[in-house]
């Protein structure tokens, strides 16, 4: 059976371009990693390394519905990038836009409680204990500065 191949694939709300293999394409998914990407091509039996642009319509389907409901097709909770979420509770597996929201509702929720996190996310401060004193300056270069030298110190130097 021959396959039609397709440049650019719509999938996740994502385009994706069709001469990636399986796994990489769908890494390119915000929220999508390769090992999440590999448990799904095994689970629907497909060789992770052919190319994104040979799938049909049909499965391209068949992968957003494993992607976007993970517990239906039993793949373990410690592969989703959200689990026990802080209002439901819920283990859940985003993506896309829904997970660009849940990380800035969370940020917007440190903040508004004045937690450490939050007062350094609100300060534009780096969060995860990185060094501060070097590194992450904001503005021009600043270097150490030259003493200008006059003509008579110049003259006494010679």
């Amino acid at each position: 059976m021959s396959r039609e191949f397709r440049r650019i694939v719509r999938m996740l709300e994502t385009d994706i371009n069709g001469a990636l293999p399986i796994v990489y394409g769908l890494s390119a998914v915000k929220g999508v990693g390769y090992n999440f990407a590999l448990a799904v091509c095994r689970i629907l039996k497909l060789d992770p390394y052919m190319k994104l642009g040979y799938l049909t319509d049909e499965e391209v389907k068949e992968i957003e519905s494993v992607v976007r409901e993970p517990q239906k097709y039993h793949i373990p909770e410690w592969y989703y990038n959200r689990r026990k979420d802080y209002t439901s509770g819920l283990n859940m597996h985003l993506v896309g836009a829904t997970l660009l929201f849940y990380v800035k509702e969370d940020i917007e929720r440190e903040k508004r409680i004045k937690s450490w996190r939050g007062i350094r996310h609100a300060y534009g401060l780096k969060v995860r204990g990185q060094r501060t004193r070097t590194t992450g300056r904001a503005g021009i270069t600043v270097g150490v500065k030259r003493k200008k030298t006059t003509q008579q110190q110049q003259q006494k130097k010679s």
